[in-house]
């Protein structure tokens, strides 16, 4: 891209599509109805953190953050998917205070019954996850997940251009945290982790970094093949190509840049996609998630349009 060319300016918003959820074909699921109520940003890491929950009568859940819906990507019986947001944990945590949003409280109110979690996003993390509705179907998906039955996708941004593809293996130590944990070894052996990636597209920004005049920047797809805590944002650090608002293994200038230039406050990581065997049909389930709305257009400024799911 021609520097002088690029312009910071406005574009329309872009209306997500809908996802599709394929179980032994094609299948579109419904969009959930929405209820704005409120916004705010959360304290980790500048990522959004939703305030507001609301349970509309007959209707999907629906909860707003800053920057994201909460959607049903997938139910059926056993299973249930949701695209969630930025900013949302997955369960609760002491890392933030008493009654925060977390995805099990939601689905439970939703389906009032017991929902199992099968898999973790970090909660700066966007996108599909997927949880069960019945402890064997749970412990089954588990399985499937440790054995590598599980083909996971994710879309990131990083500093820099990356190579076009690559696959990065590279042992991870186990991070403990000794607030949650206290009483776990330090100093456990690196456990195996490789993540293989291609590169999508890259831009060239006229803003000044640290003693650079302009700033270099990546679109990636990862395919990781193990799935280690924070194992994307480590192993593409460990290239030199930290995601761009990651403020635990990132580059503090260009998470910065992004903020203040893009008034973008979230880790640029998304589960785009999950596939897998259905424990109990035993028919290939393929969920694919959009970005969200800031993502997209920010993206599309970028030049990126037609080389992610939107």
């Amino acid at each position: 891209m021609n520097l002088q060319a690029f312009q910071l300016f406005d574009l329309p918003v872009i209306p997500r599509k809908l996802c599709a959820a394929r179980l032994g074909g094609v299948a579109e699921w419904p969009k959930a109805p929405v209820s704005k109520t409120g916004e705010s940003k959360g304290s980790q890491g500048s990522n959004p953190c939703p305030t507001a929950i609301s349970l509309l009568p007959g209707s999907r859940l629906s909860l707003i953050s800053t920057m994201s819906e909460l959607k049903i990507l997938f139910e059926d019986e056993y299973l249930v998917a949701i695209d969630k947001p930025s900013g949302l944990l997955v369960h609760p945590s002491w890392i933030a205070p008493a009654y925060t949003p977390n995805a099990v409280a939601l689905l439970r109110d939703y389906l009032q019954d017991t929902v199992y979690t099968i898999h973790r996003l970090d909660r700066a993390t966007s996108g599909v996850i997927l949880f069960a509705k019945q402890k064997q179907v749970a412990h089954d998906m588990n399985l499937a997940f440790a054995e590598r039955q599980v083909r996971k996708t994710y879309l990131c941004v990083t500093r820099g251009y990356t190579p076009e593809a690559g696959l990065i293996d590279y042992a991870l130590k186990p991070i403990f945290d000794k607030k949650a944990d206290p009483f776990a070894d330090p100093d456990k052996p690196a456990k195996e982790a490789q993540s293989e990636f291609r590169r999508l597209g890259t831009i060239e920004l006229p803003f000044a970094v640290s003693r650079y005049p302009s700033a270099r920047y990546s679109l990636v797809e990862v395919k990781p093949h193990t799935g280690r805590k924070h194992q994307i944002r480590r192993h593409l650090k460990h290239i030199f190509h930290p995601l761009v608002g990651d403020t635990a293994h990132g580059d503090g200038k260009h998470n910065r840049l992004f903020r203040e230039k893009f008034d973008l406050h979230r880790l640029l990581l998304m589960a785009t996609e999950l596939e897998f065997t259905h424990p109990v049909s035993g028919e290939l389930v393929n969920l694919q998630c959009p970005v969200d709305a800031a993502c997209d257009r920010l993206f599309q400024r970028f030049g990126w349009d037609g080389l992610y799911l939107s």
